[in-house]
């Protein structure tokens, strides 16, 4: 008999199972996953490394230390936004106002320096 003429019959089956072994590996995952945080185990990702932050020391400098970061951040951000407030201020200023109160001053000075040059 041909191999095709025994296998052909039989495919339905053979697929079905494989379905169903795949779903039961699955499902196998999924349930030790869960029973893992129910249980309060660490979970671990595909190469073995923990998902679950550790509690010991290193760990609690660690997050110290990211506050520490943080807050630090938090206040250059502030002064970023303080500078920025200020830019847009120089720039929504009314038709550019500043702008023509530094050329002023530049005449001023340049109207002082030939004015010590004459005397």
């Amino acid at each position: 008999m041909d191999a095709a003429a025994i296998i052909v019959p039989h495919l339905p089956w053979v697929i079905g199972a494989g379905l169903a072994i795949g779903a039961a590996g699955v499902f196998g995952w999924i349930h030790t996953t869960r029973l893992k945080i129910k249980h309060g185990y660490p979970l671990e990702g595909m190469w073995g490394q923990s998902l679950k932050p550790g509690t010991g020391e290193e760990a609690k400098q660690r997050i110290s230390l990211l506050t520490q970061e943080n807050a630090e951040l938090r206040a250059e951000l502030g002064a970023v936004k303080d500078r920025l407030i200020n830019v847009e201020r120089i720039v929504t200023d009314g038709g550019y106002a500043l702008g023509s109160e530094i050329d002023a001053l530049r005449e001023r000075a340049l109207e002082d320096r030939t004015d010590k040059g004459n005397a």
